[in-house]
């Protein structure tokens, strides 16, 4: 393993040693369903909406029956909500059409569901199937990648690409959990925590913020 990579992940898993999805969820299905609604939307704000919609369609099989106008009522916080209704109904439909209700375990099924792209096909392969077939990016996977100087690309296909070349790949289902929180906590779009970051030493944008000022460096 790159030595840097290999420093990158040593200290992010010191720093956030209990990781998991935000999203709450008591079945795959539900982790699916949760993630198409995360699409602009904050895991907390999903989470609050996702109580009452899987109370009352808590299987593929009532979210597939289900009113349409009843589901946006449910999800309108989320945003977006007429055109996520429709894909989650359409998507609860194909997998009992499709799949026998079941979720597919695999990439190229995952896609031809509605609503569904590579980050929610990879956080549902990586968290249920623990198949790593890709990275999940995100805005803060995104970010954050950048920072390090992984990627030079802002096109999440393409950021992809370039984690997939040096991120190993017992690594690729984890490495997007970690850089959602760490730029969720230090590295935030606006007045990144660079002075306390635990990659502040090896961080090329952390040390162009910090300039003269002392890094504080994490051992």
């Amino acid at each position: 393993m790159n030595e840097s990579i290999n420093h990158i992940i040593k200290k992010l898993d010191e720093s956030y040693r209990d990781i998991n999805t935000e999203l709450i969820y008591n079945s795959p299905f539900q982790l699916l369903i949760a993630t198409i609604l995360s699409a602009q939307c904050t895991d907390k704000i999903v989470n609050k909406t996702t109580v009452n919609l899987f109370k009352q369609y808590p299987v593929v099989k009532d979210l597939a029956e289900a009113d349409i106008n009843n589901v946006k009522k449910l999800i309108k916080s989320t945003g977006y909500y007429k055109l996520k209704a429709r894909r989650i109904v359409n998507t609860s439909n194909r997998i009992i059409e499709k799949h026998n209700g079941k979720i597919p375990d695999n990439m190229q099924d995952l896609l031809k569901l509605d609503g569904v792209g590579r980050k929610t096909a990879n956080i549902v392969l990586s968290i249920v199937f623990k198949k790593n077939e890709g990275i999940a990016v995100d805005t803060h996977v995104a970010r954050v990648s950048k920072r390090l100087n992984l990627t030079r690309n802002i096109n999440p296909k393409k950021i992809e690409i370039d984690l997939l070349k040096v991120i190993p790949e017992e690594f690729r289902g984890r490495i997007s959990i970690l850089f959602i929180l760490h730029g969720r906590t230090i590295c935030k779009a606006k007045k990144p925590d660079c002075n306390n970051c635990m990659l502040n030493n090896i961080c090329p944008y952390g040390k162009e913020v910090l300039g003269n000022k002392r890094i504080v460096i994490k051992k």
